[in-house]
């Protein structure tokens, strides 16, 4: 058979029917008879070989002889031959077309038959003889198949399957049943039929051979390994449960406004003039009455064959052959009939079945006697659940399950319709019994736990419908869903009479059979809808639930199944882990190493298959055993996607318990698994570093671990059921170390780290080198983090060791230095984990990081003499603080630029010029004059200071500009004073004094400009005019002109006047104190023993430059009048006032001295006279 012959619904090219060559021309078949109908036939498979031209027997040929090829199976006849167009084997009812219906299920089609059933539908008004049916529904389809009661009663002595319907049809039926027996007239025109088809056959009548069953499924494609579904395995039920063909050809036949999928075992001829014929045999003694022209025109209609041949004969012996088209049959003598009123019929019958055949997984039995023009339906599910006896078993219950379960999966294959498939698999579990038929309920369950995706794909993806949000094409109102229950309660009957009905039992009945024929008698009031929508849902932790609902359940009934019971108790939730947490402080990498490492070990081909008989006596290969597979990992990424969920919501302690359990799932399924598949074993990556992620939020969240705790140690019902169904196949302890809920900081972030080094050592494994390598670089950024975080970790330990003995004297002790080694290693780990994926922001922080670490370094080796003083600034400092701003250095050369991480870049730059402040402070103030000469160090502080001056960005608006102008006031203050202090001191050469001189101005210039501008340090400011006024005071004693005296003075005032700003800035605050003295958790950022320090420096240092200017001065009486006087009110005014009132006196005094023009800020500025300072260069 050639791969022509074969379409699928699947592939719209091949819609074409191979067997008709007429239809390529023309698809669009209008058959013209006494009326119009439209009629359209798309052949979907076809298993019969292109039509090859028939053989016009001669005249006077006896058919009653056999052919030498007669009975012997040839692909043109197929079972035609042997069977008369029907079938040589009795399938159980409704089982014929199962294998197609499954492969090309749509919910285009309304009815789903084979020919033989449709054709018998349609003549219901005409014929006399008796109609039984049986009738489901699948999602919108209604299925039908022909139901032999006599057949089914004479098997019910034998199986007892249906003695309730047996007595049922005695009761209120045909009271006196009995098997009715063909005469020996009708077996011989079959035998006579038969041998004339194989006469016709144009070939030396040598047998060709047909695909078996089971050939035909596998070149079908339905449900193959290439294109299958996700599951594990298809259903491998036996013949008798009704999953082979029967048919020919399918055929999608729609006939006006009704698609139907139509089985046919019609041979087709073709060659030559007549592309397609049908060949029939018919008793010339006979004229063609009606019913066997509505068969002849139907039967081409729905194969879309445009001509019949009609071979006459008289007992036997061949007459004369007579070519009929197809749309003058309704026309011919003796049978004419409308086909406008078979249109009617066929769309009154639909709009009956499809109101009344509501329920999804229920039998409904179509049911006319013979001789009467009563057709009634009856609901065979409903009877057979009232019967008395427990045994009473439907029948049909398991083809019909079987068939949900089939049209479900091949939905599952088109990734659509997802409330129609939840429906199907609902209804296929309820009709089943778990202990008959496990593997069916087992497989449901599991595409039920798939119908939620919880891979990480986009929402979008797909025919844009999202698995996620839930949504489904079959979702409805509430209004829609009570009327639809209102319709389902009530009991539709399309009797025009008021009358009662005779036979309460049925469920609808037709009065008469020629109300079929009238046009749109019945109309379809019932809109068929799936009983249950696809659950609406954006909640990621409920969506999980269910899916591991159905994991649980399907895990059940695979448990059920296996003969071996296992005696292993179910989790107590209310029993304590037993954590260790002493030892792990010591030996906790050692124990996770040697737990994580064992991961390794089952990493191997993912074909391998297990030699031995699993823990639960389950056998590998067996479909319990790819169900568990299965079902372990959807349920392991199930409680991934909830960890993930909690861990986003901050609940760590649930978070660890939900990865917790899906590395059990994932133990389990090690257990169980020859190899690991690499998309298993990238998943198992994704889990160790949630698992990773976890510890480490644990760690630094360590206050909050009672909460925690509780969180972790809650356990569901189900989730103690699924962890009892992992015990029966695992111990599930491979990595309970990795996530126990330990109370050792230190221990956690072990733990973290030999989680994310256990991934990456798979991901580098030679099984995932080439497709781990997105998943890759997050877990070597990973590595680095945690890295970083132990190295902070270790360094904090250390600088907390470093505070406990401050005061003390003593030297740096072996278990410091230890930490600091232990911090170095890890930070240096970090840095080639980030260096690996060309991460140069995370390598500048570990880089700054560890410049921090070396100012603790250098710290630690700082010696105390008492608590408030301590020795020179020793070269060990020295050499800390210089590596420090060595790391601070590469840190920024590793970013290169602001530009794209201005934060980083302006942590680094801040670092930096502290590191610089802070050596070039302790140079200053502890001075190492035992070992370098007061140049040197001058020399060095100025070089430092500068330095940091230089890494102090006061141009950009950032949060840190504020500390930057604090900083640079401060630098240039020191700076000043250092100047000053040499200025002092200097003996000997004056244009070093000059120099000192002139640098002390300009940094005292810039370094009061500055303090102005932040107006939140006002004592600093104040500080720093108080020793410009010193500065000029002492340069005023060094003159010898009363001139230059009284000019250098004048200056001096000038300063002191500019104090006014600091005092005016000092009264705010102290006034913002007294309004807040009532509130004691207020606190004020002024330093009020620092201002009463400030004033009594002030106010001496005030009246000296008054009394000086008094006596030089040669000025106005009326400016040496204010000075008098202001000299005056200072002498005068008392100690013991407060102070706010001492602060209000002494503005007071400044604005009588010389009353503010302007703003203090521009008269500073104005007097700067900014010269080169020789040191910077």
């Amino acid at each position: 058979m050639s791969s022509q012959d074969k379409t699928t619904d699947s592939d719209p090219r091949h819609e074409e029917d191979q067997s008709s060559p007429a239809s390529e021309d023309n698809k669009q078949v209008i058959c013209l008879g006494n009326n119009e109908v439209k009629s359209r036939a798309v052949v979907k498979y076809s298993a019969a070989p292109p039509p090859s031209s028939y053989a016009l027997l001669q005249e006077k040929t006896d058919l009653k002889l056999p052919p030498a090829n007669w009975l012997r199976e040839n692909a043109q006849l197929g079972t035609a031959g042997t069977t008369v167009l029907g079938s040589s084997r009795k399938s159980k009812p409704f089982t014929r077309y199962h294998y197609y219906f499954t492969c090309m299920y749509s919910a285009d089609a309304f009815i789903l038959s084979d020919l033989r059933s449709i054709s018998k539908l349609l003549k219901i008004p005409y014929s006399k003889s008796h109609v039984s049916m049986a009738v489901h529904r699948v999602g919108s389809t209604l299925l039908l198949d022909e139901l032999d009661i006599q057949e089914l009663f004479m098997r019910s002595s034998q199986t007892g399957d249906w003695t309730w319907l047996k007595e049922f049809y005695q009761r209120l039926i045909d009271q006196k049943w009995q098997r009715k027996k063909k005469s020996k007239e009708q077996w011989n025109e079959k035998a006579i039929l038969s041998k004339f088809l194989y006469y016709s056959i144009n070939s030396d009548g040598t047998a060709v051979p047909v695909p078996s069953d089971t050939e035909q499924a596998t070149e079908e494609g339905c449900g193959t390994a290439a294109e299958g579904p996700s599951w594990p395995f298809s259903l491998s039920l036996s013949r008798s449960q009704g999953l082979r063909n029967d048919f020919v050809r399918n055929i999608l036949w729609t006939f006006e406004d009704i698609h139907m999928l139509v089985g046919s075992n019609m041979p087709i001829f073709g060659g030559g003039r007549y592309p397609a014929v049908s060949l029939r045999l018919r008793d010339n003694n006979k004229p063609i009455n009606v019913l066997t022209g509505i068969d002849y025109w139907l039967d081409n209609l729905m194969c879309n064959v445009p001509e019949l041949v009609m071979c006459f004969h008289v007992n036997g012996i061949v007459q004369k052959y007579e070519m009929i088209k197809t749309e003058d049959i309704p026309d011919l003598e003796n049978s004419m009939f409308s086909t406008r009123v078979v249109k009617d019929i066929a769309q009154n019958i639909l709009s009956f079945l499809k109101s009344n055949c509501t329920k999804e997984g229920h039998t409904y039995w179509l049911f006319k006697a013979s001789g009467s023009d009563i057709v009634k339906l009856y609901d065979l599910t409903t009877l057979c659940e009232e019967a008395a006896e427990e045994k009473c078993q439907n029948p049909f219950t398991l083809p019909v399950a079987v068939l949900l379960y089939k049209v479900a999966s091949n939905m599952m294959l088109k990734k659509r319709n997802y409330g129609t498939i939840r429906t199907l698999l609902l209804n296929c579990i309820k009709l089943l019994d778990e202990e008959r038929h496990p593997q069916i309920i087992a497989s449901a369950h599991y595409m039920l736990a798939e119908l939620f995706q919880l891979d990480d794909v986009s929402e979008d993806e797909g025919n844009g419908e999202s698995l996620r949000g839930g949504g489904s094409e079959d979702s409805y109102s509430d209004e829609e869903e009570e009327e639809e229950e209102e319709e389902e309660d009530e009991s539709c009957s399309y009797s025009t009479s008021s009358e009662p009905q005779d036979d309460s039992k049925a469920v609808a009945v037709i009065k008469s059979v020629v109300e079929l024929s009238v046009p749109e008698k019945y109309k379809s009031t019932h809109q068929i809808r799936p009983n249950c929508a696809f659950p609406v849902s954006q909640d990621k932790e409920e969506k999980c639930r269910l899916v591991l609902s159905y994991v649980l359940k399907g895990l059940k009934a695979v448990d059920n199944s296996i003969k071996k019971e296992s005696d292993l108790p179910a989790a107590d939730p209310s029993t304590p882990i037993p954590l260790k947490y002493e030892e792990r402080s010591e030996n906790g990498a050692r124990d996770v190493e040697k737990e994580i490492a064992l991961l390794l070990d089952r990493v191997g081909p993912c074909n391998e298959e297990l030699k031995v008989t699993t823990r639960s006596g389950m056998l590998p290969g067996t479909w319990q055993h790819r169900m568990k597979l299965q079902l372990f990992l959807k349920a392991s990424k199930a409680y991934f996607v909830l960890s993930d969920a909690a861990a986003n919501l901050l609940k760590y302690g649930r978070a660890l318990r939900y990865i917790k359990l899906a590395l059990q799932c994932h133990d389990g399924y090690c257990s169980i698994s020859g190899g690991l598949h690499p998309q298993v074993l990238l998943f198992h990556c994704q889990c160790l570093s949630l698992c990773g992620d976890v510890q480490l939020m644990l760690a630094q969240n360590a206050s909050n671990r009672a909460a925690y705790l509780e969180e972790y140690n809650y356990q569901t019902k189900d989730d103690q059921e699924i962890l009892h169904c992992l015990h029966r196949e695992s111990s599930c302890q491979a990595f309970s170390m990795a996530t126990d809920l330990a109370s050792d900081p230190e221990y956690q972030l072990i733990v973290s780290s030999k989680c994310y080094e256990a991934a990456h050592d798979l991901l580098t494994s030679g099984v995932l080198k080439d497709l781990g390598q997105e998943q890759l670089g997050q877990v070597l950024k990973r590595l680095g983090n945690i890295c970083n975080e132990m190295g902070v970790f270790y360094m904090n330990q250390a600088a907390a060791m470093q505070a406990e003995r401050q005061g003390v004297r003593r030297s740096v002790c072996v278990a410091e230095q230890e930490l600091w080694k232990k911090s170095f290693s890890c930070f240096e780990k970090g840095m080639q984990d980030f260096n690996a994926i060309s991460d140069s922001v995370n390598t500048a922080l570990l880089l700054c990081n560890i410049g921090r670490l070396m100012r603790i370094c250098a710290q630690a080796h700082c010696v105390a003499t008492s608590e408030h003083s301590r020795d020179e600034f020793s070269p060990e400092e020295a050499l800390y603080y210089n590596k420090a701003i060595d790391y601070y250095q590469r840190a920024l050369k590793s970013l290169g630029c602001r530009e794209g991480h201005s934060a980083v870049w302006d942590s680094v730059n801040w670092e930096l010029s502290t590191t610089y402040f802070t050596l070039a402070t302790l140079l200053q103030d502890y001075a190492p004059l035992s070992r370098k000469a007061q140049e040197q160090i001058e020399r060095e502080v100025t070089e430092s200071m500068m330095k940091s001056l230089r890494y102090c960005d006061l141009q950009t608006e950032s949060a840190r500009q504020p500390l930057y102008q604090y900083r640079a006031a401060t630098i240039h203050h020191r700076l000043a004073s250092m100047y000053h202090s040499c200025y002092r001191n200097q003996v000997g050469d004056e244009s070093v004094r000059k120099q000192h001189k002139a640098l002390a101005e300009q940094h005292y210039s810039k370094a009061v400009r500055l303090f102005i501008s932040l107006s939140e340090a006002p004592c600093e400011l104040l500080r720093t005019l108080l020793e410009r006024v010193a500065f000029a005071e002492f340069t005023m004693a060094g003159q010898n002109s009363s001139a230059v005296k009284l000019k250098t003075l004048t200056g001096a005032l000038e300063i002191m006047c500019e104090t006014r700003h600091a005092f005016k800035l000092i009264h705010k605050e102290l006034l913002e104190q007294q309004e807040k003295a009532s509130d004691s958790s207020s606190s004020s950022e002024l330093n009020t023993e620092e201002v009463v320090k400030l004033t009594g420096i002030f106010e001496p240092s005030f009246s000296f430059l008054l009394l000086q200017l008094i006596k030089l001065s040669t000025a106005k009486e009326e400016q040496v009048k204010i000075y008098k006087n202001v000299y005056s009110r200072l002498l005068r005014a008392e100690k013991s006032i407060p102070l706010i009132q001492r602060v209000s006196l002494f503005m007071e005094l400044l604005d009588q001295l010389k009353p503010p023009t302007g703003s203090d800020e521009a008269r500073s500025s104005s007097r700067e006279s900014n010269p080169k300072d020789s040191s910077a260069s």
